[in-house]
């Protein structure tokens, strides 16, 4: 009934262009079922929010109904395709959502399940969960990114600030790591059960290994000037490093998680930082001052030949990649009292194509969600950070604000 398609990011170098198309978009009403729980139309605004997102339907907020059944002709009468029936209900502080998604073509009901999250602040993930159940009926491009979650650090007064898991939207927040100072937080591993973060001891920057099952932390290094996990392998076993040792400016790291094997990559003699890893894990990219001004280069594993990736720009910083393709944040104005504005670009390293994903304002910390086909930045206001989404496939952008609070750095 529903056709969509997308070229795949690696089936040409277009990086990057607008690949996706649809012939028709399903048309579904979301309606909340009438219970005890106030959570029933929470799940209810995000599910349509998340439906808005996934770029794969057109999305009308239905009413409350009380839990009967369907009257199909009156849906077929408006050209709805797809209703979609919500409700929630509170057991032994847990959250528990219920979905009925119908099918007016074909008059039944096509799925039927309960979804449970296990503290009642988790009722965002009920919805996440429900969108990625009604996707997958119609077999549109997969929209897992949205069960994922989000680490990040966020100041709470001068000089402290606190680590949180969240998910996409913000809407949920659980403080994990508090007290003094813990910045720069990073995934350990595909099944997000280990953090690695900064906090400063004895007034150096260290890097500890946090495991967010038994809220243990470990110190793994320390360096005098800066220390920061930038980038980890799919297997988890090699991590990138930014340090700065005695009497040294800062350089790329290769650190061997078994064996505690430590190697440097660059030596330049001012700032190389943020290694990420590129191509298939067998080269770096990185930012440099070696031009006189920041841009981003890469060199291979075994800190050969040193070369330059973007001819882009003379402020190019903060880079994040996915297999060989770059997005990078570009200084675009030199403001001395405000903002300066930001803006992402999305390279490939066998093509010479650039394509700008921002327009305005300052967009900075780009990260590539696991399947590479979104894009999560911070786009900062001089009160407030917010989370961005771009949708690569689709030329669309969302914004998710942290109302009050200023996001230090974070990892998806």
């Amino acid at each position: 009934m529903w056709s969509f398609w997308a070229l795949p990011m690696n089936a040409l170098d277009a990086t990057l262009e607008i690949v996706t198309s649809s012939t028709k978009l399903p048309f579904i009403v979301v309606e909340h079922v009438v219970d005890d729980s106030e959570y029933g139309q929470k799940i209810l605004t995000h599910l349509v929010g998340d439906l808005k997102v996934s770029n794969h339907f057109q999305v009308e907020k239905g009413e409350n109904v009380k839990d009967k059944d369907l009257d199909f002709q009156v849906y077929k009468d408006k050209k709805v395709d797809l209703v979609a029936r919500v409700s929630a209900s509170k057991k032994n502080g847990t959250i528990v959502g219920y979905l009925a998604l119908y099918d007016v073509h074909s008059g039944k009901k096509v799925l039927e399940k309960e979804y449970t999250q296990p503290t009642l602040k988790h009722y965002p993930f009920v919805a996440h969960e429900m969108c990625i159940g009604i996707n997958a009926y119609v077999q549109a491009p997969s929209i897992d990114w949205m069960r994922e979650l989000v680490v990040l650090s966020k100041y709470t007064t001068s000089g402290s600030s606190v680590i949180v898991l969240a998910d996409y939207t913000l809407s949920f927040e659980q403080d994990i790591i508090q007290g003094g100072l813990n910045i720069f937080p990073k995934w350990g591993n595909k099944e997000k059960s280990i953090i690695y973060f900064t906090r400063y001891i004895d007034n150096k920057p260290t890097i500890l290994r946090y495991q967010i099952s038994t809220n243990t932390a470990e110190v793994l290094l320390q360096s005098d000037g800066m220390a920061v996990v930038s980038d980890v392998s799919n297997d988890g076993q090699k991590l990138l490093l930014t340090l700065t040792p005695t009497k040294s400016a800062a350089d790329v790291y290769l650190y061997e998680v078994p064996t505690k094997n430590l190697k440097r990559l660059t030596t330049f003699s001012g700032i190389d930082v943020g290694g990420k890893f590129i191509n298939n894990e067998k080269d770096v990219a990185f930012v440099s001052d070696r031009l006189g001004y920041p841009n981003v280069f890469a060199t291979n594993l075994d800190g050969g030949n040193v070369e330059q990736l973007v001819f882009h720009g003379r402020n190019n910083s903060a880079v994040a990649s996915y297999d060989k393709y770059i997005v990078y944040a570009s200084r675009e104005s030199n403001n001395e009292f405000g903002l300066n504005t930001f803006n992402l670009y999305l390279i490939a390293t066998n093509s010479d194509f650039i394509r700008r994903l921002t327009e305005k304002g300052s967009n900075q910390m780009p990260t590539f969600s696991k399947d590479g086909k979104n894009i999560m930045y911070i786009k900062n206001t001089q009160t407030q950070s917010a989370l961005g989404i771009i949708r690569l496939d689709y030329n669309s952008s969302y914004f998710f604000p942290l109302p009050q609070a200023k996001i230090q750095s974070y990892d998806w």
